[in-house]
C-alpha cells in the first residue's frame, strides 16, 4: 500500500512540475519568440506610450473621431474583464430603444448625412470589445469627420482606403477598420 502513495506522489509531482511549470514557460516562450506582438496584447503605441490594443475597443463620442461599436460591458464599456453581449433579441424593447437612441445621435451631430445607417453603429458587438468596424460604417462617418476636423473629405476618405484590412486569408470575415488607429492617424495630420 505504501508503494502505491509513493507512485501516486512521485507522479502527481512529476505531472504538476511538468504541466504547471514546463509546459506554461515552453509555450510562453515559443509564444514570444514566434509571436511576440500578439503574446503582448497587440498594443498600439504613441511617442512610447501604450494607448490601447488592437484587440479591443475604445469609447470615442467626440464628432472628431470615428466611432465604434457600441459596448455591452459593465460597469464601463470596453470592459477587458466583463467581456459579454447585451443578449437582447431584435425584437427586445430595449434593443429598438438603444437603436433608435444611437440612429438619432448619430444624425443629430451629421443631420445632411442621408446615407442609411450601418448596422455595426447602432448595435452591440458579440464581445463588448469590438474594436473594428466596417467600410461602411467608417465610410458613413467620414463627411462628419472631415467637417468637425477642418479636412478634405477625399483625404479622409483615404484614411479609411488606408487603415482598411481586408478578409482573413482572403476568405474570412469581411473587410474591417480598425477604429483606434484610424483615429491615430487622423491626430497626425494637425
Amino acid at each position: 500500500m505504501r508503494r502505491q502513495y509513493k507512485t501516486i506522489i512521485i507522479f502527481l509531482v512529476v505531472f504538476t512540475v511538468i504541466t504547471g511549470i514546463v509546459y506554461p514557460l515552453l509555450v510562453t516562450g515559443i509564444a514570444q519568440i514566434a509571436f511576440s506582438h500578439q503574446a503582448n496584447g497587440s498594443l498600439i503605441e504613441q511617442n512610447g506610450i501604450a494607448v490601447g490594443s488592437e484587440l479591443i475597443g475604445q469609447s470615442f463620442s467626440d464628432p472628431k473621431y470615428f466611432w465604434g461599436r457600441l459596448s455591452a460591458t459593465s460597469p464601463v464599456p470596453y470592459n477587458g474583464d466583463a467581456s459579454s453581449g447585451s443578449n437582447l433579441g431584435p425584437s427586445n424593447l430595449d434593443l429598438m430603444q438603444a437603436v433608435q437612441a444611437r440612429i438619432d445621435a448619430l444624425k443629430a451631430v451629421d443631420p445632411d448625412n442621408h446615407l442609411p445607417v450601418p448596422v455595426d453603429l447602432v448595435t452591440f458587438s458579440a464581445s463588448g470589445l469590438d474594436p473594428d468596424i466596417s467600410v461602411a460604417a467608417a465610410h458613413y462617418q467620414t463627411a462628419r469627420v472631415a467637417r468637425y476636423r477642418g479636412l478634405s473629405q477625399d483625404l479622409v476618405a483615404g484614411l479609411v482606403s488606408q487603415f482598411t484590412e481586408e478578409r482573413q486569408f482572403g476568405i474570412l470575415g469581411e473587410p474591417r477598420v480598425n477604429v483606434l488607429q484610424l483615429n491615430q492617424a487622423l491626430d497626425t495630420l494637425k
